[in-house]
C-alpha cells in the first residue's frame, strides 16, 4: 500500500497561508515512512505540525500519554507539546507532515474587502496546542492532487499548492470540534532556513551541538543565535540542549535495554556520574527508577 501513496515535498517553495486573520508560514510539507522512532521533541513558539497517517501502525506518546496510530490517524502538535512517534516494526506508518509557523497579524490582502474573515478557525488553532483523532475530512484526495501538481509543475503551481494546503489545514481544524480537544515558489527566507537548522540540531544532534557550531551553521554571532533561541523556545541554548538530551535519554531508557553507562555516552556525557546527576535533577528520579516506572506503565496499558 505504501508503494501506491504519492510522494509530496514542496522543496524550497515559499508558501504563506491565510487563516482567519493569521498568516501562516509553511516551512515544509513532506511524505515519509518511519523505520525508526522519532525521539521526543517539541516545537518552538508559534510552530505547529500537522500529521496525517494514510497507512501503517505505531504509537504516539504526548506528555507521557499513549495514543494508537492506525490508518487514517490525524493529529496536530503545537508549541511546547512534547511528542514521540514509535512505528510498528512489521507495518511501519507512512506520514504526510506539514510544518508551519504562525505570524500575526496577516497583512491586508488585495481586494481584502471581498474576502470574509473567519476568526473561529484561527481561534481553534491557537487555543488547541494538541489535537488527535481520525480523519473525517477526506484528506487523501487533496494530498493526491498536491502530489500531481508538484510532479507536473504546470502554470499556476504556486497558487494550486497554496489553495490545496489551505484546504488540508481547514479540513483538519474543522474536525477539532467533533473530537476530544486536549488543553495542554519563491525561495524560503534566510530566517526560515535558520529555524529549520536549529530545530534539526536539537532534535538529531543534541549530544554534540555547541553554541559555536550552531552559530556558524546559521551564519550569526553566538549572541544573535542565543537571542533567537530564547525568542523561539523561551529558554537559553544550554537549557534547550539539556531538555533535548534528557528527552533522548528518557526515550533510550524506555525503548532499549542499554546500560546507563551507554546511554550516558550516547547523550554526550563524559561520565555516568555527570549523566546521573543531570537526569535526577531534571526528572526527579534516577535513570533506573525512571526505567522501572516506564516498564510498569507499559504493562498497565494506556492511561485514560
Amino acid at each position: 500500500m505504501i508503494m501506491n501513496l504519492p510522494r509530496v515535498d514542496i522543496g524550497n517553495m515559499d508558501i504563506k497561508l491565510r487563516l482567519g486573520g493569521l498568516l501562516l508560514n509553511v516551512l515544509f510539507v513532506r511524505f515519509g515512512v518511519f523505520s525508526q522512532t522519532i525521539a521526543e521533541h517539541s516545537h518552538s513558539f508559534g510552530s505547529y505540525e500537522l500529521h496525517y497517517i494514510p497507512s501503517g501502525y505505531g504509537e504516539l506518546i504526548v506528555h507521557g500519554r499513549r495514543y494508537p496510530i492506525v490508518p487514517g490517524t490525524l493529529y496536530m502538535t503545537g508549541p511546547g507539546v512534547a511528542h514521540e512517534q514509535i512505528p510498528d516494526r512489521d507495518d511501519p506508518m507512512a506520514e504526510y507532515c506539514m510544518f508551519f509557523e504562525v505570524r500575526t497579524p496577516a497583512p491586508p490582502a488585495a481586494h481584502s474587502q471581498t474576502i470574509p474573515c473567519e476568526p473561529a478557525l484561527a481561534e481553534l488553532l491557537l487555543s488547541t496546542p494538541f489535537w488527535y483523532g481520525r480523519d473525517e475530512g477526506d484528506l487523501m484526495p487533496l494530498f493526491h492532487m498536491l502530489a500531481e501538481e508538484l510532479a507536473q509543475r504546470r502554470l499556476g503551481l504556486h497558487h494550486m499548492a497554496t489553495n490545496l494546503l489551505e484546504m488540508i489545514l481547514i479540513r483538519t481544524i474543522r474536525q477539532y470540534a467533533q473530537g476530544e480537544i486536549h488543553p495542554i515558489v519563491p525561495a524560503k527566507t534566510l530566517d526560515d532556513s535558520r529555524m529549520m537548522i536549529i530545530e534539526n540540531s536539537f532534535m538529531y544532534h543534541a549530544s554534540t551541538i555547541t553554541m559555536g557550531a550552531l552559530s556558524r551553521m546559521i551564519g550569526l554571532s553566538e549572541r544573535q543565535t542565543d537571542r533567537i533561541i530564547r525568542r523561539q523556545y523561551g529558554m537559553s541554548f544550554r537549557q534547550k540542549k539539556k531538555q533535548a538530551r534528557m528527552a533522548a535519554a528518557a526515550r533510550l531508557l524506555k525503548t532499549t535495554d542499554w546500560q546507563v553507562t551507554e546511554i550516558a555516552r550516547q547523550t554526550g556525557y563524559a561520565t555516568v556520574e555527570q549523566f546521573s546527576h543531570s537526569f535526577k535533577q531534571y526528572y526527579g528520579l534516577t535513570a533506573t527508577e525512571y526505567r522501572s516506572q516506564a516498564q510498569v506503565n507499559v504493562k498497565s496499558g494506556p492511561s485514560s
